[in-house]
């Protein structure tokens, strides 16, 4: 009888084990997706470490997820510092790893310096502020914003406020006549010709044309519109619209004929039909163009700022250009790698988004 109780405890403590790793299981895969979507798959393999899976399978597949990619990266850092020294240009040599690993200390050191001297000319502006309100409290003080020089992490701000501005602007525009093109044949024969026509048109062209209409037409002084900031925003906006338009209209047209004709039976009407039904059904192609869209606009967005000379990571690429100092060509190549971390991360950012909202994490 003892033995019998025995074994039935036993049973009972393994089904208990069994269902706490399957649920861990569970929780993995379920960590795993997550960390794949926002470029931290490599430590997938750790956490099943961690929780008791097989070391060596893991350790293949952290060799494979985390070791391969260091690996290329490490030759391609050790090629780097073999190459730049043998190749000379008017400003020096070409930069190797060291000295564009010292230049992002230096910018940084800079920005920490140019926050430091903001900081203290506020300090200065209360002090004799105050100190007139206290010999004459109805004096009339004046309170003055900080003129520094920008520094290279403002320069990314300044980039990063740019692109999102046009990417929604782009969007906003794009998905109504992406779904207009979509549901409507003739709304879609209407707008081929035009996309076609303007689908392929360099920011070099836009530019001018953009930079010109902004002129005429904005006359604020307000900070947050500057003109520059408008001109390269609107830019982005006109080259960036064209990958969402054609997803999203792509998207709709492909939704199941049968489940339109569901919305005509249920007498839906045309908003609420978008919402329920075309909306949902088209959303992987709408994120697909979304994704396009904003890889498109941060491009256009450096050339812009570039050519147009306006506040930003261009800019900031152009003047260090211009400047032909000794480590401008390190600084150079530090953008260079801040564009492009940039870009992926703002990738990522909408893949995780697009698999927050419609539970999906395709790459």
């Amino acid at each position: 009888m003892t033995s019998v109780t025995e074994a039935s405890t036993l049973s009972s403590a393994e089904a208990m084990r069994a269902r706490r790793k399957a649920r861990l299981a569970h929780g993995l895969n379920h960590a795993a997706a997550t960390l794949q979507i926002v470029g931290l798959g490599w430590l997938s393999p750790l956490l099943r470490m961690a929780a008791g899976d097989s070391p060596r399978q893991q350790g293949r597949e952290l060799w494979q997820q985390m070791g391969v990619p260091l690996t290329a990266l490490m030759l391609f850092l050790a090629a780097w510092a073999w190459l730049a020294p043998q190749v000379n240009t008017s400003l020096g040599a070409i930069p190797g790893p060291a000295q564009v690993w010292e230049q992002v200390g230096v910018l940084h050191a800079d920005h920490k310096a140019e926050r430091a001297k903001e900081a203290a000319f506020y300090d200065r502006q209360a002090k004799r502020n105050a100190e007139l309100l206290a010999k004459d409290p109805s004096a009339e003080v004046k309170t003055r914003p900080y003129a520094g020089k920008p520094t290279y992490l403002d320069q990314i701000v300044t980039s990063l406020k740019t692109v999102f501005t046009g990417f929604l602007l782009g969007a906003l525009v794009a998905v109504p006549l992406g779904v207009a093109c979509g549901l409507s044949r003739t709304v879609n024969a209407a707008m081929n010709p035009l996309i076609q026509i303007f689908k392929p048109v360099s920011p070099l062209a836009w530019l001018p044309l953009v930079t010109m209409v902004v002129s005429a037409t904005v006359s604020s002084d307000n900070p947050t519109f500057e003109k520059s900031f408008l001109t390269s925003a609107v830019t982005v906006t006109l080259c960036s619209l064209w990958p969402t338009l054609i997803n999203t209209a792509v998207g709709v047209s492909s939704i199941d004929k049968d489940l339109m004709n569901v919305g005509k039976v249920l007498q839906l009407s045309g908003p609420t039909m978008v919402r329920r039904l075309v909306l949902p059904s088209a959303l992987p192609y709408i994120f697909t163009g979304l994704r396009l869209s904003l890889g498109v606009g941060w491009m256009v967005l450096i050339a812009a700022e570039m050519l147009a000379q306006n506040p930003g990571l261009g800019k900031f690429v152009w003047d260090e250009f211009q400047n032909g100092s000794s480590s401008s060509l390190a600084r150079i190549m530090v953008a260079v790698f801040t564009i492009g971390l940039i870009g992926f991360l703002l990738d990522r950012v909408m893949l995780a988004f697009q698999a927050a909202v419609s539970h999906t994490g395709t790459r």
